[in-house]
């Protein structure tokens, strides 16, 4: 990013040009880089799932040539590609670090060049084979990622799953957490997502049925619905109607919880209950992000109808984790 009239905006060339002039980068313990501009460069906020899918496969052709790959990216979607780049490159065997700032490097004072340099160290020496958020003091699982902070620079955390690793002193990497490598992969393998009909719905009091009604109307395929607490809505019959008459033609709805930190279970309250009568599915302690990124990927896949709604609530790339007995 670069000053202008109008604001910051991302100018073609200007990250090379700040980063030759940083003498950290020049030290020999800083890894060899390589510089891959996209054309054109966007703020984050204009970016679609077209662009996940280019850096993607940036990544796979390119894979054999690096030991790790840093993706510098806006703080305002990095959650949402974060959540779905794990979804879309499998069998990595080497880390994929997503990171930004809060102040762009063109300042004097900012969060970049921490972030960037601390992102380039753990891609080079650490062989983490999944996507992860760097930010400030904490490495994150991308699809458990998540912005929690406007101002502050330690703008990202994951509300249901623990660090991945530290940043402070040293750099430290929880690997009993870390995903073990795919043993049977020998390349990645890039499966596309492209822009599905899927929407997020925030429940809110007093949410009319016709709005609802609105929204589950075709083309919509998915909707990741933002519940009360541990899964609850109200119990308003034409809220009900309207999403079973969804559920029943074939759209996929996702119950999410509004709070920060938590897990969805329709089974303790009778709102909740209700809503799983009216066809809508746990979304467990996924991140709306996450929940989003995963269904478009599954419509991008062509599944049946049966299949998603069941990958939907799967484990599948670290995402989600059920209570247990379940």
């Amino acid at each position: 990013m670069q000053k202008a009239a109008r604001g910051y905006k991302p100018v073609s060339g200007f990250l090379q040009t700040m980063m030759s002039a940083l003498p950290e980068l020049k030290h020999s313990s800083m890894p060899l880089y390589d510089i891959r501009e996209y054309k054109p460069l966007l703020d984050s906020s204009n970016m679609t799932p077209d662009d996940w899918l280019k850096i993607a496969e940036d990544i796979a052709t390119h894979y054999d040539s690096y030991d790790g790959f840093v993706v510098l990216h806006g703080t305002d979607t990095m959650a949402y590609t974060a959540s779905a780049l794990p979804f879309m490159l499998q069998g990595i065997q080497k880390p994929v670090i997503i990171t930004g700032a809060q102040i762009p490097l063109c300042e004097v004072r900012n969060d970049a060049r921490e972030n960037l340099i601390t992102a380039m160290l753990i891609a080079a020496n650490f062989a983490i084979p999944e996507v992860c958020l760097c930010f400030g003091s904490k490495l994150l699982r991308g699809n458990r990622a998540v912005k929690v902070d406007a101002e502050g620079f330690d703008a990202f955390d994951s509300p249901n799953f623990p660090a991945l690793g530290t940043v402070g002193i040293e750099i430290k990497i929880n690997w009993d957490l870390v995903k073990p490598p795919y043993k049977r992969a020998k390349t990645v393998k890039v499966k596309p997502m492209r822009e599905s009909p899927v929407a997020v719905l925030r429940l809110f009091p007093g949410i009319a049925a016709d709005i609802v009604n609105n929204v589950l109307q075709p083309p919509i395929k998915g909707l990741v619905l933002e519940t009360y607490g541990i899964g609850n809505g109200p119990e308003n019959g034409g809220l009900l109607n309207a999403f079973k008459a969804a559920s029943d033609s074939g759209v996929v709805i996702v119950n999410c919880t509004q709070c920060f930190k938590g897990s969805v279970n329709m089974e303790d309250y009778a709102t909740g209950a209700a809503l799983a009568e009216a066809g809508v599915i746990s979304g467990y302690d996924m991140t709306v992000e996450a929940a989003l990124a995963k269904m478009a990927y599954l419509f991008s896949r062509n599944l049946p109808l049966k299949a998603i709604k069941e990958n939907m609530q799967t484990n599948l790339q670290g995402e989600l984790s059920k209570p247990s007995g379940e």
